[in-house]
């Protein structure tokens, strides 16, 4: 790998989320994590945009609005992804699978331009994805564009404050290096969230 040798272990980390996560939201199986393979069925429409409690925080087709205590769906083309100016409501809203997927891809596609792109983007130039096979799609193209982004940087990018100028977080004053360790948690804890979901919503009927 042709990478600075501190950035190896996080791009390994970053590879690993990825493929448990796209497993675990595509099947059709999905590493158990001691090397036995689990059975998992294809995300469906329904469960992308499931509801489990009242008042959940979704992406929505524009013409509906947002959902309650949002005031406006962030991104572009015809859904939109239930928001609120900073402050943000405490406690937080419960939010879906979908709201949680558009929140990962968003992040890691603004994140890849503000780092080896245009660095223009807004969460408002990005589209947000209403039905499960163009979620998994755009969450897919989203992470190639960040690990392509990982690999044009060299050692002394790893310790520029600043090189990724990501304006929804502290990128521009941290060290690259802290924006990769940001991003993978950023990964590896949304995608434990959007696992539990799928739990919870196989398990909703109660046992069979």
């Amino acid at each position: 790998m042709n990478a600075p040798a501190r950035l190896i272990p996080l791009l390994e980390q970053f590879d690993w989320a990825r493929e448990r996560l796209t497993g675990r939201l595509s099947g059709p199986f999905v590493d158990s994590g001691n090397g036995t393979d689990v059975e998992v069925s294809a995300l469906t429409d329904e469960e992308y945009r499931w509801e489990p409690v009242p008042d959940c925080w979704s992406v929505r087709l524009r013409s509906a609005g947002p959902g309650r205590g949002a005031t406006f769906l962030t991104g572009a083309g015809e859904w939109g992804r239930d928001s609120t100016p900073f402050p943000h409501p405490s406690p937080p809203p419960f939010t879906t699978l979908a709201w949680r997927l558009s929140h990962l891809s968003e992040l890691l596609a603004l994140r890849a331009d503000h780092t080896a792109g245009s660095r223009s983007l807004t969460r408002e130039d990005y589209r947000v994805v209403g039905e499960a096979a163009g979620a998994l799609a755009d969450f897919g193209a989203s992470a190639d564009a960040w690990r392509a982004a990982l690999l044009g940087a060299d050692d002394a990018a790893l310790d520029t404050v600043g090189y990724s100028t990501y304006p929804y977080g502290s990128d521009p004053e941290d060290p690259f290096l802290d924006t990769v360790w940001w991003v993978n948690q950023e990964l590896l804890h949304h995608g434990a969230e959007i696992a539990l979901l799928r739990d919870l919503y196989r398990a909703r009927g109660g046992p069979a």
